[in-house]
């Protein structure tokens, strides 16, 4: 058995856990919101239409924050198509997903949804093909009181007191030519800092998040943040990422080290923000918004009939191995809490998500499911500095790839402490201690474990084999705590503190 050791004092802290890290995402694509979140007629249905089975998985994973309505869709929205009497709104050709969109549903019925589910929105503006103007009316819709033509318009559509979303996103995926409305970095960050400066003067308490590059090997990554940020700057408080993964070579060993290219792409768009704080001389920090993440390859042939409404869509099935990469990818963010203070997995519903539908019918949890809970559940409070001692190994794709990769996390009462790690390697176990330096009166009391499966299994409506067990409890001898890390297995290693 391998051994490793692992630190930890709550002297050394990273940063408190903004909640929203553990947000998701739902956009009008597939069957996410139409046969998702939204199916009237369907026996778990309530009597606005949304499936009630589907909001008690939402729960159990613990959702704050949910960003909406896309994604590649926004940029071709007309968010007034989706309010007022169902049988008066249009259907549109959607063309950022080939699909034909109702618009049954919209602004009002997602904010009614958002209650019953417990979550807030994060909504997203329309800066491709629309901008400013549109950007400031949806927010007067949403927030302003009443008296005025847009929140009148909300009053008379049923809904009498303002939405009051605090948290808008600026557009989607801008640096990329796939985007409907497609912008230059510079024609981007100007109409940004225009559409942010009359959604403020509408409402001057909204957070305010800027496109970033949609992933980290975009040939405009890096000078995309330089430029937008010099232009929005000052009326912005996060930029945001975007990044999936996949493992299309069959290279698990490359596929599980992953994480440390997220880990990169983190810490270089600190860098561009800090650069462009000190270039202009403010004391204005931008945070992070990791707004879409995940694992995402094993639908993208998948083929879908131009123009049908609602299709099975982007429906990945996820593996153990997914599981274990989103285990490690929220180790990554949970890294650098200190600066990533919104996360949202993409998507929640049936679109490469962790909650999966039969339309008419049951639901079931996919294998990233668990990793996800359990982050959620264990995961607030402080962020430790969890420097772990141990083996490396090489892939095709990195070299000095740790064995094992983890976090730590201090409850916000600080009577619970919450380890998670991955083990990595293919054939051997680690003995991991963890050394309680100055977090007396800690004692494990449980360790969960996802571990001994075959890297391709997944679940079904039919049965969940991938699922948590429960782990032999970790040995403890003073202030250090001994657990046994199972070959390719996702940990969650809990401690309470004794109180006399």
């Amino acid at each position: 058995m391998k051994k490793a050791s692992l630190p930890l004092s709550k002297s050394f802290s990273i940063g408190k856990i903004d909640k929203r890290i553990y947000g998701s995402f739902i956009e009008h694509l597939g069957r996410a919101v139409y046969g998702g979140i939204y199916e009237p007629g369907h026996p778990a249905a309530d009597a606005d239409g949304f499936r009630t089975d589907v909001i008690g998985e939402i729960k159990k994973l613990g959702v704050p924050v949910v960003r909406y309505p896309g994604g590649n869709f926004v940029s071709g929205y007309r968010w007034e198509d989706g309010v007022g009497p169902v049988e008066n709104r249009p259907k549109r050709l959607e063309l950022a997903w080939g699909v034909l969109e109702p618009n049954t549903f919209g602004t009002d019925e997602f904010m009614k949804w958002c209650k019953k589910a417990d979550v807030e929105c994060m909504m997203a503006v329309n800066l491709g093909l629309r901008g400013a103007e549109e950007a400031r009316s949806l927010v007067e819709y949403c927030n302003h009181p009443g008296g005025t033509y847009y929140s009148d318009l909300r009053r008379k559509n049923g809904t009498p007191d303002p939405h009051n979303i605090k948290l808008w996103c600026l557009g989607n995926e801008m640096d990329g030519d796939w985007q409907i409305g497609h912008k230059t970095a510079y024609e981007y960050g100007r109409a940004a800092a225009e559409a942010a400066k009359v959604m403020r003067w509408v409402d001057p308490s909204i957070e305010l998040v800027l496109c970033g590059s949609s992933n980290s090997h975009t040939r405009t990554f890096g000078d995309w943040e330089v430029q937008t940020l010099d232009l929005a700057f000052d009326k912005v408080d996060y930029v945001s990422l975007h990044q999936y993964y996949d493992n299309r070579l069959d290279d698990t060993p490359s596929f599980l080290a992953k994480n440390m290219d997220m880990d990169r792409f983190i810490n270089t768009i600190i860098s561009v923000c800090d650069y462009v704080q000190g270039k202009k001389h403010s004391k204005h920090q931008i945070n992070l918004s990791f707004d879409e993440w995940n694992v995402w390859f094993h639908s993208n042939g998948d083929y879908v009939e131009r123009w049908s409404q609602a299709p099975h869509q982007l429906e990945d099935i996820y593996t153990f191995e997914d599981a274990l990469l989103v285990g490690l990818m929220m180790i990554s963010l949970l890294r650098r809490a200190d600066r990533v203070k919104i996360a949202c997995l993409a998507q929640l519903v049936n679109v490469i998500a962790p909650i999966m539908t039969e339309n008419g019918g049951g639901v079931f949890e996919q294998t990233i499911f668990y990793p996800f809970m359990h982050m959620s559940r264990y995961g607030r409070g402080t962020a430790l500095c969890s420097p772990i001692t141990c083996g490396k190994h090489d892939t095709k794709e990195f070299t000095d790839v740790p064995d094992l990769d983890g976090i730590a996390v201090l409850s916000e009462d600080e009577t619970e402490l919450t380890v998670f790690a991955v083990n990595r390697d293919f054939e051997e176990d680690y003995q991991l201690d963890v050394d309680l330096l100055d977090l007396d009166g800690f004692v494990p009391c449980e360790h969960i474990e996802m571990a001994g499966f075959d890297l391709k299994q997944t679940n079904d409506f039919a049965a969940s084999p991938v699922h948590p067990t429960e782990a032999p409890l970790p040995t403890a001898d003073g202030g250090r705590a001994t657990a046994r890390l199972r070959p390719l297995s996702w940990n969650v290693i809990r401690f309470k503190k004794q109180t006399l």
